[in-house]
């Protein structure tokens, strides 16, 4: 166990659990709070999450403004969560337009989701993007945790090659952009991001050999096993039962990811598809990533992550939940009712995906708070009506309070072709990052909440 006890009752809050070149953070625990502070101020953490091909818009929206709206059928599943999201409307990416450029929509929407930036239109490797708002983040806070930013996706990362219609696949397999020409390759293996997030093994082998090594060496815990125990005797009650219920859910994701091959990457690609078209969809896929950014974000190894759960222009079916169309596809719905329908399925279906997410984040302790009271996740689409490849009036949730800073529990619509850079710019506010501007952002996101902090001690 590595610097544990910098005395008798107060931990150090970058503690790790050691043993045999595996590592395993720590959730906060009460010893971690100095004898003096009356009260910790959690930091904020910020994520953002992508689905693809816009939304049946007629299902998406609330009835009405304000706190007393109904949720529409696709928003359903995050009723529940009421108190804890914010609806917003109104908001535009104009850097997705076609302009000159012509097709490429579905480009465009992954592309200027997060940098606001026009995407040049080329297949071949002059790139040229602009950096996005959580590489701008992880550039003024990365240093402090572990891993600056993470970066998942459940489609593997392409960085060359043509795609939609001229644009390189650069731009569409990735949200994250470090530089205007530096993409920040999602890793889509869940086990290849569990060994990052726990450092249980060396991410220069290759994914092959790593994949036998694993089949030897059994579970990440029982290397940290021994450190855990004698910190535990170190704890009060109340440490000690959220130590254990932490490794319980360590251990549940490490054994779900065990169990499944389907994105296992020394697999071929025609194994795995074929694993997933034997199995039960993306939804496992989706889950386990869900997991490890909460593990990510209750241990502070990281307070910045993107997942981008399928790329705009997936045509990706859905046999679980009765479609069976390619995504992309039936989006070019030319308002055909049942097109329509089948795309409700699939807006509802991933809605209720990150409200199961979103339940994680509220039943996971972060000090005296819950997990999802410091976070500002952002879930949606770089295209509104996929037929129409609008790029205004997007579909999106905020889900979390941003450290108490966002008034959640309202449907808010700004004016019309509101940049979207105005809401990233706000959220830079609330992670303590001051920028003037961001891309092509005319002002702040006021209508969200006060950016006024806690004067609480922040650790």
């Amino acid at each position: 166990m590595a610097n544990i006890l910098t005395n008798r009752w107060h931990l150090n809050r970058r503690t790790m659990l050691q043993g045999m070149g595996a590592s395993i953070a720590l959730p906060f625990l009460d010893a971690m709070v100095p004898r003096a502070a009356a009260a910790v101020n959690r930091p904020t953490r910020l994520a953002f999450v992508y689905v693809p091909n816009g939304m049946n818009m007629s299902q998406w929206y609330p009835d009405a403004t304000g706190p007393g709206f109904r949720f529409s059928k696709t928003l359903k599943p995050l009723e529940k969560h009421r108190d804890d999201i914010l609806v917003l409307s109104g908001l535009a990416q104009r850097a997705g337009t076609p302009g000159r450029d012509g097709a490429g929509d579905h480009a465009r929407a992954n592309a200027t989701y997060l940098t606001g930036v026009r995407a040049r239109k080329t297949a071949g490797s002059d790139i040229r993007l602009g950096i996005s708002i959580d590489q701008v983040a992880a550039n003024k806070i990365g240093h402090l945790t572990r891993l600056p930013s993470l970066e998942l996706s459940c489609d593997r990362a392409r960085q060359s090659g043509r795609c939609d219609s001229g644009y390189s696949c650069a731009y569409q397999y990735n949200l994250s952009w470090a530089s205007a020409t530096t993409p920040m390759a999602p890793e889509s293996s869940p086990r290849l991001a569990f060994d990052r997030l726990f450092g249980s093994g060396d991410e220069s082998k290759d994914p092959k050999k790593r994949a036998r090594d694993h089949a030897y060496t059994g579970s990440i815990l029982d290397f940290v096993m021994e450190d855990a125990k004698r910190l535990q005797k170190n704890l009060g009650a109340t440490d000690r039962r959220k130590l254990e219920e932490y490794l319980t859910a360590v251990r549940d994701v490490e054994v779900r990811i065990e169990n499944s091959s389907k994105f296992d990457q020394s697999l071929s690609v025609a194994d795995r598809r074929k694993a997933i078209s034997e199995g039960e969809d993306f939804a496992d896929h989706v889950r386990m990533m869900f997991e490890l950014m909460t593990l990510a974000f209750q241990t502070d190894t990281t307070r910045i992550a993107t997942f981008l759960m399928a790329h705009d222009g997936s045509d990706r079916s859905y046999p679980i939940i009765g479609v069976r169309d390619a995504h992309h596809r039936i989006s070019h719905h030319g308002r055909d009712r049942e097109k329509l329908g089948r795309i409700a399925k699939i807006d509802h279906y991933h809605v209720g995906l990150f409200a199961e997410f979103v339940e994680k984040l509220k039943s996971t302790p972060d000090g005296n708070d819950r997990l999802i009271d410091n976070c500002m996740i952002s879930y949606g689409s770089g295209l509104a009506d996929g037929d129409r490849h609008d790029h205004h009036n997007l579909p999106l949730i905020l889900a979390g309070r941003g450290g108490g800073s966002i008034r959640t529990g309202q449907h808010v619509k700004v004016s019309a072709h509101t940049p979207m850079s105005n809401l990233h710019l706000s959220m830079l506010d609330r992670l303590g990052v001051k920028e003037q501007r961001f891309a092509d952002s005319t002002g702040r996101l006021e209508v969200i909440g006060s950016t006024q902090p806690k004067r609480q001690l922040r650790i």
